[in-house]
């Protein structure tokens, strides 16, 4: 799981168009806060991404403990999303991967993300997955699904690295982990640990359907 994380890291980050693609982790991250917030009854202001694979949601909510929750939602989400690609990949279902993102984008541009640039990538995402989906041959179809599912693993196991070392150094700058805190008064540092710990799983599951299906196109056979 380690060697396929690290070289999954180090190749994307060689592919001239990754950022744009990395993006997907964070539209699923903050759709994830977006939904726990609806399911509690609160109300999604507005979702901003932006071009660096930032993002942010403002939401309104009326108990204070609802803050746990929703901020939970966001690591949870994105690394239970590259657990669900890798399954659907094992289930030899890429299509219904690509339309699950697809429709994800959306969805997001329709009812939520306000900012241009967040509006533009979604639209942009949506059409060209809907392209492969619906048009590609088999080969590039598998090719851009395997590109968006490797960068959504590698996303979701190292934005909590990033947030683990913001909470050694500036606690107050560690996103989720710093809201988690102010809530609960429990160090910023253990929540990042929380996360990290929820992404490696998440990963290690992912990694096992990878290996299970294997990188062949065609279909199992049985042998006696």
């Amino acid at each position: 799981m380690i060697a396929v994380v690290v070289l999954t890291s180090i190749l994307t980050r060689f592919l001239p168009f990754s950022a744009f693609f990395r993006n997907v982790d964070t539209l699923v991250h903050e759709l994830s806060h977006a939904l726990m917030t609806l399911a509690l009854s609160g109300r999604v202001n507005v979702i901003h991404l932006y071009s660096n694979q930032g993002g942010v949601t403002l939401s309104t909510f009326d108990r204070n403990w609802m803050a746990i929750p929703i901020s939970l939602a966001g690591y949870v989400g994105s690394a239970l999303f590259a657990v669900l690609l890798f399954y659907l990949y094992a289930r030899r279902q890429e299509r219904a991967g690509l339309i699950t993102a697809m429709i994800l984008a959306i969805v997001a541009a329709a009812l939520f993300v306000r900012n241009g640039y967040g509006v533009i990538w979604c639209i942009g995402f949506a059409v060209l997955s809907g392209l492969v989906a619906f048009a590609a041959p088999p080969l590039l179809q598998r090719c851009y699904y395997m590109l968006i599912a490797f960068i959504c693993l590698v996303e979701s196991v190292i934005s909590p690295f990033v947030i683990l070392f913001r909470s050694v150094t500036r606690p107050g700058s560690a996103g989720d982990a710093a809201n988690l805190a102010e809530a609960t008064y429990v160090p910023a540092v253990v929540w990042c640990l929380v996360f990290v710990a929820v992404s490696l799983c998440c990963a290690k599951l992912s990694t096992t359907m990878l290996f299970k299906r294997g990188f062949g196109s065609g279909k199992p056979r049985e042998t006696h």
